[in-house]
């Protein structure tokens, strides 16, 4: 049997041009090669999965296939990479120090790579200081880190700083659109919509999460599959409950809460995504902040439709009301009253006076 390859790995950007959602540093690392303009210590920092590590990899190869060398050539005795999260010991920076003094064989450039460097202990910073503030012209360092605040100011100051960005879920999803052409896997738009809001801007995971689903789903990607192999409730789960919440129905109310628990879905997550519902209704109210909502085009037009029924008083005081459920989910001792009690005050708000005694009787 062949072996599976994980998306994240098969589909590691090569080039600067694959990298998803980082232009601005992509370019900017382009025009300092090509203008003769790379400092010699840089330091890419932000949330994992973004590509710093890809990103890293791309630049050495880039600077070491400027003097018309085998494009072929992969440079692998000219990149040293350290893990400081298992390697941050003072033996192991001087290790790395004693590579930097011989010149590279092939190439100009030899590159040091250190991922996790806030990992690195103190005494290994300050082993690290000297060298990275004047190192070999033939040295280059990248240091890469998900917690810049972890990294001591005398090091900062000697590296050029790149502030890698969170993906977008466009950006995610047009990605995992590629991909699927790529696999032959047919797709709906909000299946992979839901992938990428998953991924909450990291790629890696967006890509760990959609070889999971085609694992569970095949060769054709639902909503309603991925719905369910990722534990999360739909949005017409979310159009329905609003729709009763907007015709004060609370005994539907409450049975569609008795359903979603039957489900096994977690009622702390149900409110919160009721919460946010209720802030997409309220952006899709003016044309200035509709773009604000990252859905597919069928379900801005849903939202767009409910949004006409809910005045802008009634969507913010629902946001208040299921936000203090949210806040004081976790010391509840009766989560499910609850739950019901917000959902039975969020179906009240528009209720006639008469009409609020009746139902509370």
């Amino acid at each position: 049997m062949e072996q599976f390859i994980v998306s994240a790995r098969k589909y590691r950007p090569q080039t600067f041009e694959e990298v998803v959602g980082q232009q601005a540093i992509t370019n900017t690392l382009l025009n300092a090669i090509n203008n003769n303009h790379l400092a010699q210590a840089l330091l890419f920092t932000g949330p994992r999965g973004v590509g710093k590590t890809s990103c890293a990899r791309i630049l050495a190869k880039k600077i070491n296939s400027l003097d018309g060398i085998n494009p072929d050539e992969d440079f692998a005795f000219n990149i040293f990479e350290l893990d400081a999260a298992s390697n941050n010991s003072v033996e192991d920076i001087r290790a790395l120090v004693d590579q930097v003094r011989f010149p590279p064989q092939v190439g100009e450039y030899k590159v040091f790579i250190i991922d996790e460097v806030h990992m690195l202990s103190s005494s290994a910073f300050n082993a690290f200081l000297k060298t990275l503030e004047e190192p070999p012209k033939h040295a280059i360092f990248i240091l890469a880190t998900t917690e810049k605040h972890k990294i001591i100011p005398t090091i900062l100051s000697r590296c050029q700083i790149f502030d890698f960005k969170r993906i977008t879920v466009t950006d995610v999803r047009e990605h995992l659109k590629f991909i699927c052409k790529k696999e032959g896997i047919t797709y709906e738009e909000d299946a992979l919509q839901m992938i990428a809001q998953k991924s909450d801007g990291a790629m890696r995971d967006g890509l760990s999460t959609f070889d999971r689903v085609v694992s569970y789903c095949g060769n054709n990607l639902t909503r309603q599959a991925v719905a369910e192999n990722l534990n999360i409730l739909d949005y017409e789960t979310y159009f329905k409950a609003t729709d009763f919440i907007i015709d004060c129905n609370i005994p539907e109310l409450l049975i569609l809460l008795n359903e979603i628990i039957a489900k096994g879905f977690d009622m702390h997550h149900f409110i919160a995504g009721l919460a946010s519902h209720f802030r997409d209704l309220l952006v899709c109210q003016t044309s200035q902040t509709v773009d604000l909502l990252e859905v597919s085009q069928e379900i801005k037009q849903q939202y767009a439709t409910q949004a006409g029924k809910a005045n802008q008083a009634f969507l913010i005081e629902s946001i208040e009301l299921a936000n203090t459920c949210d806040l004081q989910y976790r010391t509840s001792k009766n989560q499910r009253l609850l739950v019901e009690l917000c959902l039975m005050q969020l179906a009240s708000v528009l209720a006639p006076d008469e009409k609020k005694k009746a139902q509370l009787k």
